[in-house]
């Protein structure tokens, strides 16, 4: 119930944060360019209104997604400090994501686990070069040391390929198309059923509500275009994976995975079950990952190194 609540709490703290840094960059826009709404129209407005609600919405969430997994999962860091007291899988953790590093040559990501029956892990962060790698201590217990070096591969994969980055840029573009589309044509819809000016009251609350079912019918349709892109690029994250640390390693930890299947992922929830390692959805059209067959699949009868 705590965690529920926690996790409530930090959606909350984020949509405020969301909602004042708009009211403000708005309110600046109108302070330095007060004339910007006749310059631009009515429409070249909103337009700017669009991409400033969309940037901020991924962005603002992807500049804190490393502090909101934290936060949320009470993740435990390991350093060099407190590494040889651990778990020797642990230590395979660090020191994989430490070689992985140094081979692609970007700055060590902070590393950590945390307390869940959920065989998982998860890479986050705003940059390739200030990110996090977190596993469960259900994948720990459940995995090999080949199998865990597998999974951190893939998680190492998203980091090298800036994939946190490219996925906000997506979903800035799509929550843009949402709001901006969403309001034309609940525009053409109220122009349309108006009968005269009298009826400006009336008009105001149809905008809004055609506006808000708009919202949700585009928000569908643009969530299958990120989660189709977010499948491909699992099946990247595992081939990368396994350049990085043995296609076999790999393959025998998205196996390991699928033989896990029954236990529940308590904690898919957010933009942050994106990039954990794997992730069940009812229907794949709406889902972040592709099943764990079609990915094993695709390394041993598709992928070469």
């Amino acid at each position: 119930m705590f965690q529920i609540a926690k996790r409530i709490s930090l959606f909350l703290l984020t949509n405020i944060l969301v909602l004042i840094l708009i009211g403000l960059v708005m309110m600046v826009l109108e302070i330095f360019f007060p004339n910007i709404k006749t310059l631009l129209g009515g429409n070249g407005y909103y337009l700017i209104y669009a991409a400033v609600v969309g940037f901020l919405g991924s962005f603002v969430s992807l500049f804190l997604s490393k502090w909101m997994a934290k936060t949320t999962y009470g993740i435990i860091l390991i350093d060099k400090s407190n590494i040889h007291s651990l778990d020797v899988k642990l230590q395979k953790v660090y020191e994989t994501v430490e070689r992985i590093a140094k081979e692609t040559k970007i700055t060590m990501p902070e590393v950590g686990y945390y307390e869940s029956i959920d065989p998982n892990a998860f890479a986050t962060g705003a940059t390739k070069n200030s990110s996090l790698v977190a596993v469960s201590t259900g994948l720990l217990n459940a995995m090999n040391h080949d199998e865990v070096e597998g999974v951190i591969g893939h998680e190492m994969a998203h980091i090298t390929n800036g994939d946190m980055v490219t996925m906000s840029l997506l979903q800035w573009v799509m929550n843009t198309f949402v709001i901006f589309i969403s309001h034309i044509v609940a525009k053409i819809a109220v122009n349309f059923l108006s009968k005269d000016d009298e009826e400006g009251g009336m008009n105001f609350l149809v905008y809004h509500g055609i506006y808000m079912v708009l919202q949700i019918i585009f928000g569908i349709l643009a969530s299958i275009v990120v989660m189709g892109f977010s499948r491909h690029r699992e099946y990247h994250a595992d081939e990368w994976s396994s350049k990085l640390v043995g296609k076999d390693k790999m393959i025998r930890a998205l196996r390991k995975l699928q033989s896990l299947t029954q236990i529940t992922n308590a904690h898919d929830d957010g933009n942050l079950a994106a990039f954990k390692i794997s992730s069940k959805q009812a229907f794949e059209l709406f889902s972040s990952h592709p099943a764990l067959e079609k990915r094993i699949k695709n390394l041993e009868e598709q992928y070469t190194l």
